[in-house]
């Protein structure tokens, strides 16, 4: 019997590894400890009991456990039910299986285990010393851990109230944007000290101080324009700049269309009115887009690819809302919410949709405060012990109940329809239907809900009794479909009856009334503008999906490339009629 903590008591976060056989447990924590052991405590255990009792210890002496990795093969069978067990003890830590290459007959166990939610995560053991792809997937197991819990480096410092509706839009707009943040609570002793070092005595909540700047910047509930000028980002845009595209909006679609407009070589533009990701950004973990076996956050997912984009010279206009579209011969103006303009050659709209909401006022008036639109990454956390209440039935909101089973003490997902199969994704309703944390109740709807500040109840009405009944609450996430954000383009572009934008060909056929200005047809993903396209959720008859999405963004590029060579043909046949009208 193993046991080995190897590493000084000062530590204040562990990883712990734990298996029966002493070649793959000298391996795993081998490895570890040379790479890691500098900051994190690493504990080997070669039987479940003694990992458990580690783990014990651990959570009484305040050190909080990062990872906990187990074997599972012939000398371990029950490496999984031991991390299932262990989840009471370490809620928050990344629960890993390692298995051996060659080792087939441990897959289907373990990505059973992974889509019902019972692992996190699955390593290859460590063949070679050092082993670089095991140590890259270690690095991102950390990485996302030390996300969730709030560490690492403050580039930002949230200073504010725990029920505050504008604290709320703060952090989830910065952890959507990939910005570090830290947020403190005002009422708490490092909250007070951080104040009182800033040398406020009673500031308007919250403040928001920013850790990068030199001097650091502190500012007394900003608005969002006011952050965003501190940061930077309110530079204006030089009056003699043209694009050749525009794009609106920076979720799955726009950030596609950016990578391969820049790279290809057009002169881009992004405008962007809230943070990264659109709605993808919101989820905790796509586990079905391609390439990303072990899944990925939106968040993250996200921030990579606007920062491919920008590596490729793409421009990004944050804090902006476009306005108005008008054509000006053959450019494309844009006006947007600061009072400016863009002209480009272009546009591609990419500007997603916006969350339904329940419109009770009793519920509205508590938004922030236990009631929250799509921001169950931001606020999982804080639902520890909680019953917590999802409305929905698409994937978001299975995403959203299974990242927050993590943490409340219980989560049910309210669906007004009978079966929630027909809306949601399979693996996602296998993982809800093994979930031990989450359920779901169908036929049922919320048409209340209050408390003191704060949400403590929610009154939920059976549809096919017409029954009300009050339940304890103290979380509710509502995610019940989605608005397209098109109303700026109603008398310009054509729109179905639910405001999203109709493209390419038969589609801009309504109603036997034709659309379209030009003799040739229009292209694919062309709206009824010549010149503008649309791509991703604003879209009429688009999948709803973050892969197609990004092919819709790329596919929409493409046809911009044909567009401006049609141009090219065009103005260079105009010229030559001329030449020869004057020969």
């Amino acid at each position: 019997m193993e046991l080995n903590t190897g590493a000084p008591a000062g530590q204040t976060s562990a990883i712990v590894v734990m298996s029966r056989d002493p070649h793959d447990l000298g391996l795993v924590s081998g490895e570890i400890r040379k790479r890691y052991a500098a900051d994190y405590r690493v504990i080997s255990a070669s039987e479940p009991q003694f990992a458990r009792h580690e783990l014990e210890n651990l959570q009484k002496v305040g050190v909080e456990t990062a990872l906990v990795i187990a074997g599972y093969g012939p000398s371990d069978p029950d490496g999984i039910e031991f991390l299932i067990g262990v989840r009471s003890l370490c809620p928050r830590a990344k629960r890993i299986v390692v298995i051996r290459w060659g080792d087939f007959g441990a897959a289907d166990p373990v990505f059973d285990a992974l889509t019902v939610g019972h692992i996190d995560h699955w390593l290859l053991r460590p063949e070679h010393s050092p082993d670089e792809e095991f140590h890259r997937s270690v690095t991102e197991f950390l990485e996302d851990w030390a996300a969730a819990s709030g560490r690492g480096f403050e580039a930002v410092r949230i200073i504010g109230e725990d029920t505050s509706p504008r604290s709320h839009e703060l952090t989830d707009a910065f952890g959507r944007n990939h910005i570090p943040y830290r947020f403190y609570n005002s009422a708490s002793p490092p909250g007070r000290q951080l104040l009182s070092e800033a040398g406020l005595r009673e500031p308007d909540l919250p403040v928001v101080e920013l850790k990068f700047s030199t001097p650091p910047v502190v500012l007394e509930d900003p608005s969002d324009m006011e952050i965003a000028d501190a940061f930077g980002l309110m530079k204006p845009l030089s009056s003699e700049d043209r694009f050749d595209v525009t794009i609106i909006g920076s979720g799955p679609a726009g950030l596609a269309a950016a990578v391969y407009a820049s790279s290809e070589g057009l002169k881009t533009l992004v405008v962007e009115r809230e943070a990264v990701g659109g709605q993808a950004g919101t989820s905790s973990l796509i586990r079905n887009y391609l390439g990303f076996p072990k899944g990925v956050s939106g968040t993250k997912l996200a921030f990579s690819a606007y920062l491919q984009a920008w590596s490729f010279g793409t421009t990004f206009h944050w804090m902006r809302d476009a306005m108005g579209l008008r054509a000006d011969g053959d450019d494309k103006v844009l006006s947007l919410s600061d009072g400016s303009t863009v002209r480009s050659r272009c546009v591609i709209v990419a500007s997603g949709v916006a969350y339904r909401r329940l419109n009770i006022p009793s519920l509205d008036a508590l938004q922030g405060r236990g009631v929250f639109y799509g921001a169950a990454v931001a606020e999982a956390q804080a639902m520890k012990g909680c019953a917590v209440f999802v409305v929905g039935g698409g994937n978001s909101a299975g995403q959203a109940a299974l990242h927050l089973g993590k943490f409340a003490s219980h989560v049910t997902i309210l669906v007004r329809g009978a079966d929630v199969s027909a809306s949601m994704s399979n693996y996602l309703v296998k993982e809800i239907n093994f979930h031990p944390n989450v359920d779901v109740r169908h036929n049922v709807e919320v048409v209340g809900g209050g408390g003191e500040g704060a949400l403590r109840h929610l009154t939920l009405k059976d549809r096919t009794i017409e029954a009300t009944e009050e339940v304890p609450a103290g979380g509710l996430f509502v995610l019940i479909g989605s608005q397209s954000r098109t109303q700026w383009l109603a008398d310009t572009v054509l729109r179905d009856d639910w405001g999203f934008l109709v493209t390419g060909g038969d589609e801009l056929m309504i109603d036997g009334h034709e659309s379209w200005p030009l003799e040739r047809s229009p292209m694919l993903f062309e709206t009824s503008m010549p010149g503008v396209f649309a791509a991703g959720d604003v879209r009429r008859g688009s999948i709803k999906r973050v892969a197609s999405a990004v092919g819709e963004g790329a596919i929409a590029v493409r046809m911009i490339h044909l567009y401006l060579e049609m141009q090219r043909r065009e103005q260079g046949a105009a010229q030559i009629g001329a030449r020869n009208v004057a020969g």
